[in-house]
């Protein structure tokens, strides 16, 4: 068990991001500051809405006109009748209802758990053998570690995913993480796939927005409802203007068992509810890389998992991180196999980023919270790779144009 845990700090101060075998420095930088819980594209092309890459404007999903787009944010939006609900990946549309989210229903919200009840038995292998179709020992249950606060000092990058699905107000996990197109100025957030899309079952979720740094001073649940907005989100709601996820979540994701997990991320370009003129990075201070090349799990010494954990015995209002040596958890041996920590997260951590060091010591996202099981003693995430990389790239290309 590490006697540290990674910290994402201000330019200005750096830590150790330590195993039990050696010490890694994890800086990133967090030079901004600014003034709304409880618990889907694929193969290795990116999903359908790809095609689309480079044109922002706003496009209906067919069969539906401006008279409609008024409607959904006057309250139709709230109706959830599954021959309507709208679940191809070119039917993404999540206009911005000012307003919505304010610090009362954020807290309010409810986390939106994916379950495992039995993680398969440990899969035959030697230390030469590589990841696929591998599951290793159960790794001893870590501890969820507060953050320190204030939030945008120490974990800027990080927040939390508000939506609306036919259970109401729901909440996960995500990270602001680099455009390629726009250095510096980058508008993607990462989360998990089940976090905006309901998988086999259903379709996109509704009012879909990131507050970085959430309850950044870690107030007491009592004291959000009545905190001032800077307080809650201190660098305001960001909606998401477009989302992408794997063509095998949307097709295969189940809420509970492991269908889709390997294939369990989204990403999400968004625009402020309230703009500044400024991208999403330039306000908050900083961005994380995606790695897609990550090694093998045996070369990797320490992996951390950062979130708002909401289902008891948490409640929604402070981040948390875990961190361990991963292992792998292999839920069909036809799929890429994924990590798996010992971590206490509970739902609500969902979707949250997984950061390693990265070939120059600086932190990168590697993975997202997906499933874990019900007595919350390990979470695991998916690998990134090339299905992961190409509804990431999709996106960026997607907004290249824009300024």
């Amino acid at each position: 068990m590490p006697s540290q845990r990674p910290s994402l700090a201000r330019r200005r101060a750096s830590r150790a991001l330590v195993s039990a075998a050696a010490a890694t420095v994890l800086a990133l930088t967090a030079a901004a500051c600014g003034p709304s819980d409880d618990e889907a594209a694929g193969g290795d092309k990116p999903s359908a809405s790809a095609a689309q890459q480079g044109d922002t404007t706003l496009k209906l999903p067919k069969g539906l006109t401006l008279k409609d787009l008024d409607k959904w944010k006057g309250g139709a939006w709230k109706k959830w009748d599954k021959e309507q609900w709208l679940r191809e990946a070119r039917d993404f549309i999540n206009p911005i209802i000012e307003g919505h989210w304010k610090p009362g229903s954020m807290k309010d919200a409810h986390s939106n758990d994916k379950t495992l009840k039995d993680a398969p038995g440990t899969a035959p292998g030697g230390i030469g053998q590589g990841d696929q179709g591998v599951t290793d020992p159960e790794p001893r249950p870590v501890q969820a570690k507060e953050v320190g606060k204030p939030y945008r000092q120490n974990a800027a990058p990080v927040g939390k995913v508000f939506f609306d699905s036919p259970q109401g107000h729901m909440v996960c996990s995500a990270t602001v993480v680099k455009d390629p197109a726009h250095p510096g100025k980058s508008n993607m957030v990462w989360t998990a796939g089940h976090c905006v899309h309901a998988g086999k079952s259903g379709g996109w979720y509704r009012n879909i927005a990131f507050v970085p740094s959430y309850n950044d001073k870690g107030l007491p649940a009592a004291q959000v409802n009545t905190a001032p907005v800077q307080d809650v989100a201190p660098y305001g709601v960001w909606w998401a203007d477009w989302a992408q996820t794997s063509t095998q979540w949307i097709t295969q994701g189940a809420e509970t068992g492991g269908a889709g997990a390997p294939y369990d991320f989204s990403v999400l370009h968004v625009k402020p509810e309230r703009g500044t003129g400024k991208s999403l990075e330039e306000t908050v201070g900083t961005a994380l890389a995606v790695d897609f090349n990550a090694p093998q799990v045996k070369s990797i010494r320490t992996m951390g998992a950062w979130g708002y954990p909401a289902a008891p015995p948490y409640n929604g209002q402070m981040m948390y991180d875990c961190v361990d040596k991963p292992g792998r958890l292999s839920l069909d041996s036809t799929q890429p196999t994924m990590y798996r920590i010992g971590c206490t997260m509970t739902g609500g951590s969902s979707g949250g980023g997984w950061f390693a060091p990265g070939p120059d010591g600086k932190a990168v996202l590697v993975s997202n919270t997906s499933i874990g099981p019900s007595d919350s003693r390990w979470l695991a995430g998916p690998h990134l790779g090339p299905e992961a990389k190409g509804v990431y790239d999709a996106i960026s290309r997607k907004f290249a144009a824009t300024r």
